[in-house]
């Protein structure tokens, strides 16, 4: 994972218009996101490991990307989107973009994420449930063909740093990443 450049902007258009066929976004809008002071766009890429494989490789194959909305100063942020690309899919890509953003808004003092999902998404619904969203209301007949949007809210807590043990581990039972929680436009819109 690293940051988006806008030179990512045509592969990240390719996957977005393929994950969101009805309602991806246009790619001025993108840009702009990318480029924006209060945004933080991740990108998930096989770059090529040596300079032999570069050789062998057109460029780095885009597996997914994020984005983050969260303006200085503003205790809110909201995750603007989450793709994956289907080869993808199922691997834990999804939740590893979803942490960094997590983390990304927690270093901007955020401390609500909202986001909007398809109501008929199933598989992104439950990967936010399981970082601890919650449904706070629903937009009804807000996507294209009429599909509510379900509205979702993580409170994100403070990171907690414990002292480690003698052997080096982190201390207590406890100390296991808090507040690490966060949302995927696996399909989210």
């Amino acid at each position: 994972m690293r940051r988006a450049k806008l030179s990512d902007l045509d592969a990240i258009m390719r996957l977005e218009r393929e994950t969101f066929t009805d309602d991806a976004w246009p790619e001025d809008a993108m840009r702009r996101e990318i480029e924006s002071p209060h945004g933080y766009y991740l990108v998930a890429v096989d770059e090529p490991i040596t300079a032999s494989d570069a050789a062998d490789e057109p460029g780095p194959a885009l597996r997914g990307y994020a984005g983050l909305l969260a303006p200085s100063g503003s205790e809110q942020g909201d995750i603007q989107t989450i793709a994956v690309d289907p080869s993808s899919r199922g691997m834990g890509l999804g939740r590893g973009l979803m942490h960094a953003l997590i983390t990304a808004a927690r270093r901007r003092h955020v401390t609500e994420l909202f986001l909007e999902v398809r109501a008929d998404n199933p598989i992104a619904r439950a990967l936010y449930d399981s970082l601890g969203f919650e449904q706070i209301g629903v937009r009804p007949r807000y996507y294209r063909g009429g599909v509510d949007a379900v509205l979702m809210r993580l409170v994100v807590k403070p990171a907690v740093a414990r002292p480690a043990d003698a052997s080096g581990a982190a201390g207590g039972a406890g100390a296991a990443a808090s507040g690490a929680s966060g949302t995927s436009r696996e399909g989210t819109r």
